[in-house]
């Protein structure tokens, strides 16, 4: 698995590195002292792994996962445990404190295969999404996501009984997307098929489509006629 340490402190990375090398099965295939640097160095080794300090000169580790389009595993190492619930709030795949204790460092690893293993997405299509809105975040897999809402250059991400709204557009996700698990029903709106509770005909001659959360979403002519030789109806 190939893994990148980003953390600010020279001597942190290179002690995550010393134990590291006791687990042939992760490769660092590079480090970073910021998110300037994380970004680059993500967006040329493509890693499936981040070892991600938090708190760092110039925007946090969660400023950087904001930035992603994809986002990788995540094991947050920090010095500092109130970031703890946070961390966990967004479903990282865990938190270590420094220093790092060799058995939760090998806990993690062990995880973090575990996690890649069950991966079935194809390849390129979004496995989870990170969702920043305010001072709340998650990491939120894309088979949990209802419903993307277009609103202009933002989408609005409906899942649980959150509705956050993120800095993308709606075209630009559909371009990550599963298609056997979303479909584009109309301009503005992308569902989640496993979510669809309902189909019935609209006035207009559609159909419109009832999802989890008694959520409702009215689909053109065009899209009805697709959909129907799609689904098989």
């Amino acid at each position: 698995m190939r893994a990148l340490i980003i953390d600010d402190e020279r001597l942190a990375r290179t002690e995550l590195r010393r134990l590291l090398a006791v687990h042939p099965e992760i490769e660092v295939a590079g480090e970073a002292r910021d998110v300037t640097e994380g970004l680059e160095q993500i967006e040329r080794f493509h890693p499936a792994l981040l070892f991600l300090d938090i708190k760092m000169p110039g925007g946090s580790g969660f400023d950087l996962l904001e930035k992603l389009d994809s986002v990788p595993l995540v094991v947050f190492t920090t010095a500092y445990d109130e970031y703890a619930l946070r961390a966990f709030e967004v479903n990282s795949l865990d938190y270590l404190l420094k220093p790092i204790v060799p058995e939760r460092l090998a806990a993690a690893i062990e995880r973090a295969l575990a996690t890649e293993q069950k991966a079935s997405t194809p390849v390129g299509a979004l496995q989870k999404i990170f969702l920043k809105d305010g001072e709340r975040c998650w990491f939120v897999a894309m088979r949990e996501i209802v419903l993307l809402e277009s609103e202009g250059n933002y989408t609005r991400v409906y899942f649980d009984n959150n509705r956050p709204l993120v800095l993308r557009s709606l075209n630009a996700l559909e371009e990550r997307l599963d298609p056997s698990l979303f479909y584009r029903a109309s301009r503005r709106h992308i569902v989640n098929l496993q979510s669809i509770t309902g189909v019935e005909p609209s006035v207009s001659g559609g159909l419109t489509i009832t999802l989890v959360g008694s959520l409702q979403v009215e689909m053109s002519r065009r899209r009805s006629i697709l959909f129907r030789q799609a689904m098989s109806l």
